[in-house]
């Protein structure tokens, strides 16, 4: 898919500095800068003229200035924040460089494992990943907490007068939540998910489905094999199994319960969670049930075991955290380029655009012609307009970004390799407001002080920011029988939770509202 490119854009995003207290910014929108393709050296920056070098205009004076004032205006404000100086060097080229592939320089010395890497060329995927999962500075192995009711009865909404008695009362226990445990006030990074928030009634609704699904199976007396991935604090694991062992003790019997959980501190967390207050009992790494729960402290995408047998596999909350790759499409011909994450010696990141040699994103683009017959991308616009556009002064040559769900597949690719009859029960958001630029761009924010700070790009500083993205549900259904050849239905949460909740008058306010029903209407359930 590679093409003889005349010229490529850099995107040159603002340097996030490596100072992990800077955090409190907005980063500005990148700035775009024309390079021309050289076909012996590979790309270069374009020169000034010796008259342009000469003098200073009124950008290179706001250039100086901006760096100076924001982090003063920031601390006027109660905020603290600080912008590193941009890189003024090109990125090295390699010898043996060539129009298709763009290197980057890896330095031969050691690098601590504790920090992320410098003098480095990443895939976009391969950045965010380890922006999210490195188990050294990675978000979800430092500050990251799951905000969980101390109750394990949960709300009482009966006593509630109406859905905003609620949010008042939640927002009353999550800053409370916030001032909880270790971690530096300052950097605590908290988050809520619909399981914590109306447990137990939530992960009783799915107990409820999936004991409905596996009653009209054709083995109905087989053991019940539940597969959860990502379980946060275990809550949802604890609900499900409370709930079949007071509603269905026989099936309680020979229900297997297994988490996969790439991370250790969480994995540690469900372990306690599931070891207190229920005759539940896990043992971590072990390979051994105790009654009903196996552990497995490890990624989804590197779990080796096979799984034969009629099972469940739930994952809530859980892809939105899964990277992306990044393309964007030449405005003359359509043809996609990926995107690339340069790192400096001092850590600052640029963002580049060569011709896709990706076999993921090959892979995945490949597939979605499949299932989408053709029909474009949503950022090509028709080839008329694209037409007029290119012969406007100083037009882009490529499309905005593209974010697209390579891991996404990879997920449904591993459900059908290693849990060939499983069912799928799958949710997510299908929306996020204040998303980076991109067609299916994810939210990129971080707490400080208490306070919610976006990003507009995601070249931010590795550890200290919450990547995210909405999913096309409609497209991943399509996806999945792509993958799997087998049928998936697309509902909203609303819809899901009306049918399978059990007692909707314990969810049910005074007024007659049932928060469950009114709130994250930006989710959807995907089920199998």
């Amino acid at each position: 898919m590679a093409t003889d490119l005349s010229s490529i854009w850099l995107q040159t995003a603002n340097p996030t500095s490596t100072n992990p207290s800077a955090v409190s910014r907005r980063e500005q929108e990148p700035r775009s800068q024309e390079i021309d393709w050289d076909d012996e050296s590979g790309y270069q920056t374009s020169e000034l003229d010796d008259d342009e070098e000469d003098d200073i205009s009124l950008g290179q004076l706001t250039s100086l200035l901006v760096p100076i004032l924001i982090p003063l205006v920031a601390r006027a404000i109660g905020r603290y924040g600080t912008i590193a100086p941009r890189p003024t060097e090109t990125p090295t080229k390699s010898l043996n460089q060539t129009k298709s592939t763009v290197s980057f320089p890896v330095s031969l010395l050691p690098r601590p494992p504790s920090l992320p890497p410098t003098n480095a060329r990443l895939s976009a995927r391969t950045f965010i990943h380890d922006s999210l999962y490195n188990p050294n500075y990675g978000y979800f192995s430092k500050n990251a907490r799951i905000f969980s009711l101390q109750s394990e009865q949960g709300v009482e909404f009966p006593k509630l007068r109406d859905n905003l008695a609620f949010m008042n009362h939640v927002a009353d226990l999550y800053e409370d939540f916030e001032k909880e445990g270790e971690l530096d006030e300052t950097m605590r990074q908290v988050w809520h998910t619909p399981t914590e928030l109306f447990k137990p009634h939530y992960g009783n609704a799915l107990a409820n489905y999936i004991i409905k699904q596996h009653n009209t199976s054709e083995t109905p007396a087989k053991p019940l094999k539940i597969y959860e991935i990502g379980a946060g604090n275990g809550t949802l694991a604890r609900n499900i199994l409370d709930f079949i062992q007071s509603r269905h003790p026989d099936l309680y019997a020979r229900t297997e319960y297994t988490i996969i959980e790439i991370s250790s501190k969480l994995a540690e967390g469900q372990t306690r969670r599931l070891q207190s207050g229920n005759e539940v009992v896990a043992k971590l790494g072990t390979g051994k049930r105790a009654h009903n729960v196996k552990i497995v402290n490890q990624s989804i995408f590197e779990y080796e075991g096979v799984v034969r047998d009629p099972c469940f596999v739930i994952a809530m909350e859980v892809i939105d955290n899964f990277s992306h790759d990044v393309v964007r499409y030449t405005t003359d011909t359509g043809t996609p380029v990926q995107g690339i994450v340069l790192v400096d010696e001092d850590g600052d990141y640029q963002e580049a655009f060569e011709p896709v040699s990706d076999p993921l994103i090959q892979r995945y683009l490949t597939l979605r012609d499949s299932w989408s017959k053709g029909k474009r991308p949503a950022v090509l616009a028709h080839p008329a307009w694209r037409s007029i556009r290119n012969m406007l002064p100083f037009s882009s040559n490529l499309t905005e970004r593209e974010f697209l769900p390579t891991m996404n597949m990879l997920f449904l690719e591993k459900l059908h390799k290693n849990f060939p009859n499983h069912r799928l029960l799958l949710s997510d958001f299908d929306y996020l407001p204040d998303t980076v630029q991109g067609h299916t761009a994810p939210v990129v924010q971080t707490r400080y002080k208490g306070t919610m700070v976006p990003c507009s790009t995601y070249l931010v500083q590795p550890g200290w920011f919450d990547i995210f993205f909405p999913t096309n549900f409609e497209d991943m259904a399509k996806m999945y029988k792509s993958v799997s050849g087998r049928d998936a239905v697309v509902v909203t949460q609303r819809d899901f939770l009306v049918e399978n909740v059990v007692d909707v008058e314990g969810v049910r306010t005074g007024s007659g509202e049932v928060p469950m029903f009114d709130f994250y209407k930006n989710f959807k359930f995907i089920v199998s």
